[in-house]
């Protein structure tokens, strides 16, 4: 699954590509470490501005670790200053790019607990939940990330809704809950391929109740056609399918289940009472008592 698309907030971003260029220029002629063998000048006899300034041109360089010290500076020596906050969030920032995600974290807390009603604060959460967020690479890892990311994500959509975060929040807290139910559909064909089939059974269910908006329900209902089959729960088998053929007739995955079911003389009819049919009925039917 790929989780990139971290970026600076519009004015950073903006700022910091516009003012590299005459940043570097500046250094190079006034600070000799920047450009010669001489020592530059103790941060403390910079101004909050210099600091900054220096910050944003160790990030335009891609020196991430100085630029996160350099912005971390400014809480220290210019605490009241006004470019305080915007370093506190630009650090953050900083130790995401470099995937000190822990650090980030942090900084980002921490911007968000100072400064909460401030212009950067939805941005500040945003980073908050990109560090679980952008550690989601691959099916087969603990999950606590992606729980801990979709519960981050959801902190932003629900603080900043009008936030350009809060859009950019919500499609990756789509991909978050389709990679749980993913995970889901990993073990569940595990167990049926070892014909543990109650035991798949469960793990396809919980996709079919709990992510029944996610891209694997279709697959979920094949694969309870294929077990219910197996254990011989021909009117499970059926419900399954009847579901399959109402939301994803279209579908290989239905066709599939159509053709294991009229191979054993049965149909995609919802049969029984079982839990498959309660969801029939209230997708299908619309009856919930």
């Amino acid at each position: 699954m790929k989780v990139s698309g971290m970026r600076l907030p519009t004015y950073a971003s903006s700022r910091a590509l516009k003012l590299a260029p005459l940043v570097v220029a500046a250094f190079l002629a006034g600070c000799g470490a920047f450009g010669g063998g001489e020592e530059a000048d103790p941060l403390e006899s910079l101004t909050a501005r210099e600091v900054f300034d220096r910050g944003e041109f160790e990030l335009a360089s891609d020196n991430t670790d100085k630029a996160a010290e350099l912005f971390g500076e400014m809480e220290r020596l210019y605490p009241y200053s006004e470019l305080a906050p915007r370093a506190l969030v630009m650090q953050a920032f900083s130790y995401h790019k470099a995937r000190d995600y822990e650090k980030s974290r942090s900084a980002a807390q921490r911007y968000v607990d100072l400064y909460p009603a401030s212009e950067d604060a939805a941005y500040a959460q945003y980073l908050l939940a990109l560090s679980y967020y952008d550690q989601i690479d691959e099916i087969g890892r603990d999950q606590g990330l992606t729980f801990q990311a979709l519960q981050a994500l959801r902190q932003v959509i629900e603080k900043y809704p009008d936030s350009e975060w809060a859009r950019s929040a919500m499609a990756k807290f789509d991909l978050a809950f389709d990679h749980l139910a993913a995970k889901e559909m990993e073990i569940g064909r595990y167990y049926l391929k070892n014909q543990h089939y109650t035991a798949a059974i469960n793990r396809f269910r919980v996709v079919v109740e709990d992510f029944q908006t996610t891209s694997h329900t279709a697959e979920a209902l094949f694969r309870l056609v294929e077990a219910y089959l197996s254990l011989g729960l021909t009117d499970e088998a059926q419900t399954a399918g009847a579901i399959l053929g109402h939301n994803f007739q279209a579908t290989d995955w239905y066709e599939d289940a159509f053709a294991l079911l009229k191979g054993q003389g049965l149909s995609a009819d919802a049969e029984g009472t079982g839990w498959l049919s309660t969801i029939y009925r209230r997708m299908i039917q619309g009856q919930w008592l």
